[in-house]
């Protein structure tokens, strides 16, 4: 079986109009010959016929003439016998010549009666006919009668019998060429009837030639429109599907409704969408247990997948719940998926929407981490401080939401989000062995995040930020310095803070809390603690539940029983991980 295609159609519109054109001309020569023929049959035929009766008029008139000089060479004295004899030969040939004209005109009437294609009154051509017949012989009968007894008059002169033979002669011409009139005058009225109708005829054929080209040229272009439309057709709906790919939409397939190149590629389009559903179904279910941009990342981007890591400076941050394991104890196995996924749920929602890549889940503890390629470096740790506010945030209300989940009147006091963030140069890429890999963060400032995340039981706090990142973050926060660290893994102290919210949103309380424990900081670190004292419970007075201001009043209380060494610089050392 032949296959359509775009060629076969293309041509077939083309042979289409050249079949067309064909009978266009074809019917046009058809129409044209015919009144070329017409035409040709009136000035060959009917005007040489009309010709020749004519000639037939002249020349009788000239056989009355030759016959009037026979008469006067005859009476002359003496008769020139000589003269006579010449003219009676050319009276004789005069006689031969009407009947030859007369020949010839009856055979070009009989011609246009026995040709089928002429559209002449056959019958008024067939009488016309035998009235030129009839009235030549009877003209050469009468006259050879009258010319046997005018002669022999002559000879006798007799002269008033040969004038009155004379004047019957000139009768009988006077009828004939009456006669003749009136054939030619039919003859004319045949000659424009038929021209009439070759008029009729060829105004015809130009009426049906623009007809005929005019339905020529409506069926060729609706030939011409059903098969383009059959092509662009497929192509619109092509075009439409190619957009809504581009769109990203991937639920929809396109109807194949030819076998030509085009249903080819549409079928191919076809293939190459559900390849896509599939890729994007891929991505979808990895998503679900690794992050989507990463799951992108590591289809798109090669590069994602080397086995080589970079060095990279990342902001990381560590979310873990306090008490959720003494929370957890008496739980079914349904209940604790139900709870441990709703806090997971609530937890990953401000670090997806600040463009935060969740690198896993250990327990009810959240790893995530900022940095290229998929946030701009300088955008990174202000991303971090803000996810980490919306979670400090989600927290407090996640705390109103458990008991309903857990079927208990209220959560322990100490039950509450726990955040460490902290930034620096670590070791980023596809981490594995050859039978599974993960594409993760290593390094210093991961441990460093992790540890600030558990010093958070040591102060009473939500969140520890690194110095680092605060000090990148700009203004996109409100903050206040903790203490000075040194985290287990490490011999130098760095300032620690604690994100109170977003910038200029502090209250009146915040602000004095900020105000009180910076003063309480400064004097704890000069070892004057009756003043750090009174600075922590004032800072306390302002925020009564405040815990760095009543981890740092208990250090206080504590180093004035037993004081630091000599060489103490004001950091506090964290022996634990």
């Amino acid at each position: 079986m032949l296959r359509p295609t775009i060629r076969k159609r293309i041509l077939g519109i083309a042979i289409g109009l050249i079949f067309l054109m064909v009978i266009i001309s074809a019917l046009s020569t058809v129409m044209t010959r015919k009144i070329a023929h017409q035409l040709d049959e009136l000035t060959t035929k009917y005007v040489e016929a009309y010709g020749h009766l004519a000639r037939m008029n002249v020349r009788s008139l000239e056989q009355a003439v030759v016959v009037r000089r026979m008469v006067f060479l005859k009476i002359q004295t003496p008769p020139d016998e000589t003269a006579f004899a010449d003219q009676q030969a050319i009276y004789e040939a005069k006689g031969r010549e009407i009947d030859q004209e007369a020949q010839a005109a009856r055979a070009l009437i009989i011609a246009i009666i026995d040709d089928p294609t002429t559209v002449s009154d056959d019958a008024n051509l067939g009488r016309i006919e035998n009235r030129i017949e009839t009235i030549t012989s009877d003209l050469r009968r009468y006259l050879e009668a009258e010319s046997k007894r005018m002669w022999p008059l002559l000879e006798a002169g007799n002269m008033p019998e040969v004038r009155a033979s004379l004047v019957r002669s000139d009768a009988l011409r006077d009828e004939f060429n009456r006669k003749i009139e009136e054939i030619r005058h039919d003859m004319f009225e045949q000659v424009r009837s038929d021209a009439a109708v070759t008029m009729r005829d060829q105004q015809r054929a130009i009426v049906i030639s623009a007809i005929v080209t005019m339905l020529a040229a409506i069926l060729g272009l609706t030939f011409a429109f059903f098969v383009s439309t059959g092509i662009t057709r497929p192509v619109r709906r092509l075009l439409d599907g190619t957009r809504a790919v581009e769109a990203g939409r991937l639920d929809g397939s396109i109807d194949v409704t030819t076998r030509d190149e085009i249903g080819q590629l549409t079928t191919a389009f076809n293939n190459m969408v559900e390849q896509l559903r599939h890729k994007e179904r891929l991505r979808e279910t990895f998503g679900r247990y690794v992050d989507p941009r990463v799951v992108e990342g590591l289809i798109d981007q090669r590069s994602l997948t080397a086995r080589a890591g970079e060095r990279r400076v990342m902001t990381v941050l560590f979310c873990d719940m306090q008490g959720f394991t003494s929370l957890s104890e008496g739980m079914t196995p349904q209940g604790l998926v139900k709870v441990m996924n709703h806090y997971l749920s609530t937890m990953s929602g401000p670090i997806r929407s600040n463009r935060g890549i969740i690198d896993k889940y250990i327990g009810d503890a959240i790893m995530a981490y900022w940095g290229p390629p998929f946030t701009e470096h300088s955008e990174q740790a202000r991303l971090a401080c803000l996810a980490a506010v919306e979670m400090a945030d989600r927290g407090t209300a996640l705390r109103r939401e458990l008991p309903e989940l857990l079927g208990i009147r209220a959560v322990p006091s100490d039950c509450d989000v726990r955040i460490g963030v902290a930034a620096g140069e670590v070791l980023v890429g596809s981490i594995g062995s050859e039978f599974m890999m993960s594409y993760t963060v290593m390094g210093d400032a991961v441990n460093l995040a992790s540890r600030l995340e558990n010093a958070n039981k040591v102060y009473g706090s939500r969140s520890l930020v690194s110095e680092v990142v605060i000090t990148a973050a700009g203004d996109a926060v409100e903050s206040r310095e903790i203490d000075r660290l040194v985290v287990a893994g490490q011999t130098l102290p760095q300032a620690v803070f604690d994100i109170l919210g977003r910038k200029g949103e502090l209250t009146a309380k915040q602000l004095a809390l900020r105000e009180r424990y910076a003063e309480g900081l400064a004097a704890y670190r000069e070892r004057r603690w009756d003043d750090a004292r009174r600075a922590f419970h004032a800072a306390l007075e302002a925020v009564p539940n405040d815990g760095p201001a009543k981890a740092l009043a208990r250090r206080v209380e504590n180093f004035q029983v037993n004081p630091p060494a000599a060489d103490w610089d004001g950091a506090w050392r964290l022996d634990q991980k």
